[in-house]
């Protein structure tokens, strides 16, 4: 008797990997046909097997593993008059970030982790989003964010999520500050990007704004001579995207609370607990226990969550900031206060998984992919080279991630943006670079195919 059939006659559950689809019976499928012509038998081979291990793990049904294998070989190129909205009713084109760099704001910034897509989807309809199912009346809206984000931060008595980080920067300045003198070193007065200067943002709450110290350099004795009953609270801002070196000298959180006014940080890249391979990356869990008043930053950036704006800090301050009318303007919605929640509470987002890729496993992946793609176009020059990832974001800036790349000739950068999937690599030195450290592992035969389809 089978075995499928003793396990029947037994009472037994059966054993579904006995299901998936052999691979010579999806290679002789009439429908990979045209894939087989394209892109060669070892390329199919590999997307195929791909199926047949997310199926052995049970993250695809063996009834999916073919149809799986015909989404990831679906890689025709866009036609000149096509766009990502002729093919995505959003208007908003997935992409592989194949560049290296993390968090990158012209692809959207943090990808969401699984638990926040879900957390989307079950918040796209009605919901407890300020309401209480228990009394039968109206709750407070976000709560559950509210909650994770000062369970995540030891040192946080309240918390306030808006719709960006500029928008949690304003609310907190407003709040604090209006009609009143709010003092910044000039050493910390930047330009966020696209020509928005922080400055001229915080100008739009009405508050004073007086400039101390020097661009290099700024001692704790510039904010004491211009720190009077008229000071309504100090700006710092932690400079991204750039580094100053040399003869400088900056006053830290610690003295600056000692002066006897609310001290507002920005620190714009979300970071919310010290991460030992960013050393010099401001955190909020340090910011507050340094004497910090209150705390602003963004959340889809080392958080990896969606695009909010965080106000974390003293209760009495953050209630100062709810009940302020601008709050009303820049309140989250419940797409973002859901996807926040999941974000906080649930595995790590791929943020901070790609942050801390192991370089030896990126190099095993690379030679893979590169392995595959050269038996199905033995001319095409490829070779697996060492690569640097960047942060990006604005945070870490100088911090380079150590990895590697797949370098192919740099006319396929182009091909490669217009295919499906589009796959965003980067051109250095006359080779497209493209990196996996950004990609999931399951999507490396995708890369692979898309690299084949892009040679043509």
């Amino acid at each position: 008797m089978p075995a499928s059939d003793c396990r029947e006659e037994l009472g037994l559950p059966q054993d579904s990997r006995r299901d998936i689809p052999r691979t010579d019976r999806l290679l002789a499928d009439p429908a990979l046909a045209g894939a087989l012509l394209e892109f060669g038998r070892d390329a199919v081979k590999c997307a195929i097997h791909g199926a047949q291990e997310r199926a052995r793990a049970g993250e695809l049904a063996p009834a999916e593993v073919r149809e799986h294998v015909l989404a990831q070989l679906d890689l025709g190129p866009m036609t000149g008059t096509q766009s990502g909205q002729d093919r995505y009713p959003a208007g908003l084109q997935p992409v592989l970030n194949a560049t290296g760099i993390v968090v990158h704001t012209n692809l959207g910034r943090a990808p969401l982790s699984s638990a926040a897509r879900a957390a989307l989807a079950a918040a796209a309809g009605y919901c407890d989003l300020e309401y209480d199912l228990a009394d039968g009346a109206r709750g407070p809206r976000g709560g559950p964010a509210r909650e994770a984000l000062v369970q995540a931060v030891p040192t946080a008595a309240s918390a306030l999520v808006v719709n960006n980080g500029a928008a949690a920067l304003l609310l907190a300045t407003a709040a604090l500050a209006a009609g009143r003198r709010l003092l910044v070193s000039r050493g910390e007065v930047v330009e966020i990007g696209d020509g928005f200067r922080l400055l001229d943002l915080v100008a739009t709450a009405g508050v004073e704004i007086v400039e101390v110290g020097t661009t290099n350099r700024t001692h704790l004795g510039d904010y004491a001579d211009r720190c009077d009953v008229g000071t309504a609270a100090i700006l710092k801002v932690h400079p991204s995207n750039f580094q100053v070196s040399g003869f400088t000298s900056a006053v830290g959180i610690a003295q600056l609370s000692g002066l006897g006014v609310p001290v507002i940080v920005d620190i714009g890249s979300g970071l919310l607990v010290p991460d030992p391979a960013l050393p010099e990356e401001p955190d909020v869990t340090s910011a507050l226990a340094s004497g910090a008043t209150v705390v602003t930053c963004s959340g889809d950036k080392l958080l990896g969550g969606p695009q909010a704006g965080l106000i974390i800090g003293a209760d009495e301050v953050v209630t100062r900031c709810r009940r302020h009318p601008l709050a009303r303007a820049v309140r989250a919605d419940k797409l973002t206060l859901a996807a926040l929640a999941a974000t906080l509470r649930g595995p790590l987002p791929p943020v901070r998984r790609f942050l801390h890729a192991d370089p030896a496993v990126l190099h095993r992946r690379c030679q893979a992919v590169a392995e595959t793609v050269a038996m199905a176009r033995p001319g095409l020059p490829v070779q697996v080279v060492p690569a640097e990832g960047a942060v990006g974001g604005g945070g870490a800036p100088g911090v380079s991630l150590p990895g590697w790349a797949i370098a192919v000739p740099a006319e396929l950068a182009a091909p490669l943006r217009l295919g499906r999937p589009a796959v965003v690599a980067r051109v250095a030195r006359d080779r497209c670079l493209i990196d996996l450290r950004c990609i999931e592992p399951d999507d490396d035969a995708r890369v692979a195919l898309a690299v084949i389809a892009a040679n043509g």
